[in-house]
């Protein structure tokens, strides 16, 4: 039992005539589930051009899903405004285009789909951490930060246009984190002095 024949990983083999006992598998050979008919789907391109649409329709709860997604992949580096200017960016590493870059406005959908697959520059690919959908759901997400930073209130339909309220001031060199007001602190007692006690009531006994 404890000599068996047979081959160990990477072993040598003199059975075949190349030495290799780890042989290559056959041509057109699919492993289960990875059959990947629909390729647009797995690479985001078209006739070696980026894609324009979207392989699935992409609803409200795929934007939720691409914004949740986004949060945890995504902004770190590239802030929650798509700017380019998030926290390890600040901390010296490498800083991405912001998404409203004339180049990137202008490319296709495919495009970040890929960039996610396959890495871009310095940023590496997410095809591990990220599942197929998951990434068309955050291309979908990045498609609506670009549409943010360049809507106006023409572009809100007429009935939905009184729900808008005043939108909170931000500060862009912080990765579009809202300003909000300092709380003012109670001044503490110095040394020596005792907190000051409410007065009694009237009725109260001693």
């Amino acid at each position: 039992m404890h000599d068996q024949p047979k081959y160990i990983p990477l072993r040598e083999s003199t059975f075949f005539g190349d030495n290799r006992s780890e042989r290559a598998l056959p041509i057109g050979t699919v492993a289960r589930g990875q059959l990947r008919a629909d390729s647009y789907l797995y690479t985001g391109r078209l006739n070696n051009l980026d894609g324009t649409e979207f392989p699935f329709p992409i609803t409200a709860a795929d934007m939720k899903r691409g914004k949740d997604r986004y949060e945890i992949y995504c902004l770190p580096c590239h802030s929650p405004l798509g700017d380019g200017n998030g926290l390890i960016v600040r901390r010296g590493y490498k800083a991405p285009p912001a998404y409203t870059d004339p180049r990137l406005m202008a490319a296709g959908v495919g495009h970040f789909f890929d960039v996610m697959t396959n890495g871009y520059g310095a940023m590496p690919d997410y095809s591990v951490q990220v599942n197929v959908e998951d990434r068309w759901r955050i291309a979908a997400y990045i498609r609506a930060l670009q549409l943010s930073q360049s809507a106006t209130v023409g572009d809100v339909p007429q009935a939905e246009r009184a729900q808008l309220g005043p939108s909170p001031p931000i500060n862009p060199q912080l990765g579009g984190g809202i300003v909000t007001q300092p709380k003012q602190m109670a001044q503490p007692p110095e040394r020596g002095q005792s907190k000051q006690q409410p007065p009694k009531n009237k009725g109260e006994r001693k």
